[in-house]
């Protein structure tokens, strides 16, 4: 088997203390703000070698453990994963213009965007470096299908190279011309989403490590949100201090804008507008945010705007909030099935049960992931088995808001799953003033 060694070649990148060579190409990453901050904290940042080669190894333990051929990936998401490289992320989550094949041997292709070769050549275990992934209308108009017939012949050049007679391929997602000509080659297409999925569910120390960071960033990002509160900022002016603060330290982008204030925050899902807020408000928001390293850091905390005494109904929404959080942590442990947890967990009380959020838990890595733990409601509709296991990570969460509510609760706190039970990675204080009184 092809030998996944970290020390193949060195990556470069920055330096500890954030400094770079003047001549020297580098990979994106974090900031010298970013790197002070974590070691105020004690942080140790992950060793980028080692945490590549764990990951290809995951998924080369995968496609044997299904006696695949190899994986095909578009998601931009598991690109990162198998290769650590990155490449207009959100553009290319919609216009599938990258890909790569990963043999079950180990050996790595990545066709990159045109003139994009040098954005990898710092990455050993990145064999071969390709273009010519492009087989959509916008980028091939009328020959879409002819482009996905000269992709799919170099495919299966690969396919017969790397694993002979087995023609058993996972992709993950694929436009459909692309896959049509695949399979018109006699190549067996089966789900690669899964491999991918449960390749990423277990975390080395250093993608631990890399969490720890992004997290503590992404905190550092909200406590600027929370001095920026003020009654007469608009919701806009808050929620982008958390994209300004992100990218300052190194972040990456950020997948969804929920925030809201008053009115909006019942019910959820409504992203951060014009509107401008005033003393005595609930601001409420979920962050969603690609950090440092490409990890996902999914918190969510909800305060009171200004020098404001909290309601009685507004204390009442938060502490069953952070009841139900807490509680559900607590309970986490390895070898505890998801229907467990289901059974197990806090249950809301009834009048906010009608819009509960979508799950009570879900994995995170370098987005949401694999598991998803379902409200006892929504088991029959949505729900699946599986088992926590150390090294898995979640988030857990809350969103409180009666049907004609005036306002909500969102909290989320991000947990590992450790040998013993359950660490939680988060540190952001909740409030005080709402945690008070009953």
């Amino acid at each position: 088997m092809y030998n996944i060694d970290p020390h193949v070649r060195p990556s470069r990148q920055l330096k500890p203390d954030g400094s770079v060579d003047s001549n020297d190409r580098v990979e994106i990453g974090p900031t010298k703000l970013a790197f002070d901050e974590w070691a105020a904290l004690g942080l140790t940042p992950p060793k980028l070698d080692h945490m590549r080669a764990y990951r290809l190894r995951r998924i080369v333990q995968q496609l044997q453990a299904r006696d695949l051929a190899g994986i095909l990936l578009f998601d931009p998401l598991n690109i990162r994963y198998a290769t650590d490289t990155t490449n207009m992320q959100v553009w290319i989550a919609h216009n599938h213009a990258r890909a790569c094949f990963v043999s079950t041997e180990g050996y790595v292709v990545l066709w990159d965007f045109h003139n994009c070769n040098h954005l990898s050549a710092h990455l050993p275990l990145v064999r071969e470096v390709r273009s010519g992934a492009s087989f959509f209308y916008f980028e091939t108009g009328e020959n879409t299908e002819q482009h996905a017939q000269h992709f799919a012949r170099e495919l299966d050049s690969l396919v017969r190279t790397h694993a002979g007679a087995n023609r058993r391929l996972a992709i993950d997602k694929i436009e459909i011309a692309g896959l049509r000509a695949i399979e018109a080659l006699g190549i067996d297409v089966s789900d690669g989403q899964a491999v991918m999925e449960r390749a990423r569910v277990i975390k080395s120390s250093d993608e631990i490590n890399a969490m720890r960071c992004s997290i503590a960033s992404t905190e550092a990002a909200m406590h600027k949100m929370r001095e920026a509160s003020t009654p007469g900022m608009s919701e806009n002016d808050i929620w982008a201090v958390l994209h300004a603060e992100n990218i300052r330290r190194g972040g990456e982008w950020i997948e969804c804008r929920l925030l809201s204030s008053g009115p909006r925050t019942n019910p959820w899902f409504q992203e951060s507008g014009p509107r401008i807020v005033a003393t005595g408000d609930m601001l409420a928001f979920d962050t969603d945010l690609i950090g440092p390293y490409g990890i996902c850091a999914d918190l969510s905390r909800s305060w009171i705007i200004g020098d404001a005494t909290p309601t009685k109904e507004q204390r009442h929404l938060y502490q069953i909030a952070h009841q139900h959080i807490q509680t559900n942590i607590h309970l986490l442990r390895p070898g505890l099935s998801l229907t467990e947890i289901t059974q197990m967990a806090h249950r809301l009380p009834e009048p906010y049960r009608a819009q509960r959020y979508g799950v009570i838990m879900h994995g995170i890595g370098l987005c949401d992931e694999y598991p998803c733990v379902r409200y006892p409601e929504d088991v029959a509709d949505h729900g699946y088995e599986g088992v926590l296991e150390p090294g898995m990570t979640l988030c857990v969460e809350a969103y409180v808001g009666a049907v004609g509510g005036r306002e909500g609760v969102k909290l989320e706190d991000q947990v590992l799953i450790t040998e013993e039970g359950v660490e939680n990675l988060t540190r952001f204080p909740f409030e005080e003033t709402l945690l008070a009184g009953a």
